[in-house]
């Protein structure tokens, strides 16, 4: 029997084998093409294609700012079985509210089934502006992206069937790519706010904490909202400003510390409009903790260099070892880009590793209260093993201010 999908479909494009029209596609930069059935938002986006292995928590992963302009892959097959709701978005800002521009699965999002559901997957999709696309050989294109690095992608839904393959191939081609892009002005917050929630609990959901002797400002260039939830349930308030907020802006607060946070793009394009700033935050000799993003630009503004890495880091199953004290820890990770260890300088060390490819997963620098990770310590989703991460650095500010 001939598959109607197969029949239009030259012999160079690899395609999905369900017998229905498709009403999606995804073209990569070399004119390989998939396709499959849309969900959610319709139309056309462009980004980088990326994989996560996690297998729950789809709804954060596609929320985290440092997702921007990007496509992500998801590994696991069944995704949108728990549905989503308002509780677990990740982005902190309005000016965060989307994040990833599209979302790959193998099979279609399922009918939700969990007590915290308040919407299907493919609404909450469509509402966020988020192109899916089911029916996806995601294992083919995940070994893929393994072997050829983490290509210019663009995906589209179009719940007729018409679609333009020529055009989506072009845009793919035409896009400019990551590397030496400054994301940080897409997702950082416009003003200033001050966050007290803490950590989701089954009893009672989230809380806000009752009180605080510690203080920080954290500079957003992406913040996770976890983040915040977490240096709230170790007693610390946190004040978020925008990242382009000066170190005088900052130091006016009069903080006990200072959180770089997570965000999107390529570090060394953000840290020309950061560099000034975080020099002088060192300077001042505030305890300052750096995840993700704000690790790479510490490393950058200490003197390091960053290289863009073939298929990044993209999960919550990730092995790393804390140097300081021999504890192995599961984390979750999302990065396309790593500090380069050879290039530290002296008196800046490392102080975790990744235990998959040996890259590095973490800064600290002697004789300054100066820590920080690659990965993520929040998890949402993840793990917890990293969680202590926040109690090391409320240690660092109780000790300063002694």
């Amino acid at each position: 029997m001939s598959n109607p999908i197969s029949d239009q479909v030259p012999n160079n494009m690899l395609t999905q084998t369900s017998p229905t029209k498709p009403t999606g596609a995804l073209a990569l930069e070399d004119g390989t093409v998939f396709y499959g059935r849309g969900s959610g938002a319709t139309g056309l986006a462009i980004g980088e294609l990326c994989f996560n292995t996690a297998i729950t928590g789809y709804q954060e992963i596609l929320t985290d700012p440092s997702y921007a302009e990007q496509i992500v892959l998801f590994t696991f097959p069944h995704i949108g079985n728990v549905g989503a709701n308002p509780d677990d978005n990740e982005e902190s800002s309005v000016q965060a509210s989307r994040a990833a521009r599209g979302a790959v699965f193998r099979s279609h999002p399922t009918p939700p089934s969990n007590w915290r559901s308040e919407d299907h997957l493919g609404a909450w999709l469509r509402r966020k502006g988020i192109v899916g696309l089911s029916g996806i050989d995601t294992r083919a294109l995940t070994r893929r992206i393994r072997e050829l690095g983490m290509p210019r992608t663009a995906i589209c839904h179009s719940p007729d069937g018409n679609l333009d393959i020529d055009a989506l191939v072009a845009k793919a081609r035409e896009w400019r790519g990551l590397e030496g892009a400054d994301l940080t002005p897409d997702v950082t917050t416009s003003g200033q706010f001050i966050n007290a929630q803490r950590l989701w609990r089954p009893a009672n959901g989230y809380s806000d904490m009752s009180s605080t002797s510690l203080k920080v400002v954290v500079v957003d260039f992406g913040v996770k909202k976890n983040i915040l939830r977490n240096l709230a349930d170790v007693g610390i308030s946190a004040e978020v400003v925008p990242a382009s907020s000066s170190a005088e802006d900052i130091l006016a607060h009069q903080p006990d510390g200072i959180v770089l946070s997570n965000g999107p793009g390529d570090p060394a394009a953000t840290i020309n409009i950061a560099r000034d700033m975080i020099k002088a935050l060192i300077d001042s000799g505030k305890p300052i903790l750096g995840i993700c993003l704000g690790h790479q630009l510490l490393a950058l503004t200490l003197g390091a260099k960053t290289v863009k890495m073939p298929q990044g880091h993209h999960g919550a199953n990730h092995p790393v070892k804390d140097l300081e004290t021999g504890k192995v820890e599961i984390v979750s990770m999302n990065h396309g880009f790593t500090v380069d260890p050879a290039s530290l300088p002296d008196g800046v060390e490392q102080s975790h590793v990744s235990l998959f490819d040996g890259t590095n997963s973490g800064l600290k620098v002697a004789g300054k209260p100066i820590i920080s990770v690659q990965h993520h310590p929040e998890a949402s989703p993840g793990p917890q093993d990293s969680f202590y991460l926040f109690e090391r650095f409320a240690g660092l500010l109780r000790d300063s201010k002694s």
